[in-house]
């Protein structure tokens, strides 16, 4: 019996109002989008929006997957850890290779009381790889080619997103759902 993880979610879980964001942990405009999660989104919306991360590790970045299954192995252990693992790799994308990534994860790991040795072996663990699949499938699904694309009901932000056209999305579906 595989094991299910449910979606990655920051915010109010519990909201009808979701922003599904499909990234990809190796991308700069991922990166860019996460500064502006913290920056702007997640203080002034946490509260009643619930942020849906999905993982849509693109074919072009070499370790984009294995960052993917890292987080959901994290996610097992908590919300706030995957969070801060998908906070801190998209921070650090310039000093993250392909080689190097097996460390990082190991020495994030071990900084967050997690034991190092276990991570390693996530990566025989069926279930974040489904996980991750499962994501990913379901951006294909949706018609998903880049990221981030953030979608708010309908409404899709591609790539280079403008930021206040997001922000005036959230805000009108907040209104929608009052």
């Amino acid at each position: 019996m595989s094991v299910i993880i449910p979606p990655l979610i920051e915010g109010d879980a519990g909201s009808a109002v979701r922003v599904v964001i499909y990234e990809d942990l190796q991308c700069k405009d991922c990166a860019w989008l996460r500064r502006k999660l913290d920056d702007r989104l997640i203080p002034t919306f946490a509260d009643r929006v619930g942020f849906e991360y999905r993982d849509f590790p693109l074919p072009k970045h070499s370790w984009a997957r294995r960052a993917s299954v890292a987080s959901k192995h994290f996610q097992r252990r908590s919300t706030e850890l995957a969070i801060g693992f998908r906070r801190e790799v998209l921070g650090n994308l310039s000093m993250i290779t392909e080689e190097t990534l097996a460390a990082w994860i190991s020495a994030f790991a071990v900084r967050h009381g997690q034991d190092a040795e276990e991570t390693g072996c996530a990566f025989e663990d069926s279930a974040p790889a489904a996980a991750v699949e499962s994501d990913y499938q379901s951006g294909i699904a949706r018609g998903i080619a880049k990221t981030p694309t953030v979608l708010v009901e309908e409404k899709r932000f591609i790539e280079n997103i403008a930021i206040e056209e997001l922000i005036a999305a959230i805000r009108h579906r907040l209104e929608k759902r009052a």
